[in-house]
């Protein structure tokens, strides 16, 4: 039950997520996503095989502590951006903020299906919590500042050009990098302090709207 509750939360944040990145980068100039079909909230363009399906699927039967997984990276061109380095950071914002409007927005129907059922065991209030967990955890995870993931690109157009472009060379490694953080339960350390405070603000929400 508690898969069946969780898997759809999941597809539905990561397909968010990079239909995000996809209409921004539309917004911004680019319309190679849209060209691709993928402007789209409809799973089948956007479902990846080992990231959406198989890896979520692992954490979930050896009891990982937390649930990601991702969907095929909608493609960007940034060539084609108005203003390329200002697009391309709100390109690369563009999936975090969602995953963090999607929590509020779960927190809040959260909050008013408890007032309306007087229960937070049902169904619905269940897979609405789990919704808030998924997309903190993804929005937390995607900020880092290990490539492939969103935050490299913000850090990349954060840092002044003679450092970003010696921080673009660990960028072949970033894969790697995830990977022992993730063998080692470094992962989980990293990302737990910053999910447990923008849980508590989702805490707030919720007993403010009770």
């Amino acid at each position: 039950m508690e898969i069946l509750l969780m898997i759809p939360m999941l597809l539905f944040a990561v397909i968010a997520h990079e239909v995000a990145h996809g209409w921004v980068a539309y917004r911004c100039g680019d319309p190679t996503a849209q060209q691709a079909g993928r402007l789209t909230l409809n799973p089948l363009p956007h479902i990846d095989l080992f990231g959406t399906i198989i890896f979520p699927l692992i954490l979930l039967l050896t009891k990982s502590p937390f649930l990601i997984g991702w969907a095929k990276p909608v493609p960007v061109n940034p060539y084609c951006f108005r203003n390329p380095p200002r697009d391309h950071l709100y390109v690369s914002l563009a999936g975090v903020c969602t995953n963090l409007a999607l929590a509020v927005a779960c927190t809040v129907l959260l909050g008013i299906t408890v007032r309306v059922t007087g229960s937070t065991g049902g169904a619905i209030a269940l897979m609405l919590q789990y919704g808030i967990l998924i997309n903190i955890i993804l929005a937390v995870f995607n900020l880092l500042p290990i490539p492939p993931l969103d935050g490299s690109w913000v850090m990349y157009h954060l840092l002044p050009r003679g450092m970003a472009e010696a921080y673009r060379r660990i960028f072949p490694y970033g894969f790697i990098i995830l990977i022992a953080l993730l063998a080692t339960g470094a992962l989980g350390e990293i990302i737990d302090p910053l999910y447990r405070l923008v849980l508590q603000l989702m805490n707030r929400i919720l007993v403010f709207i009770l």
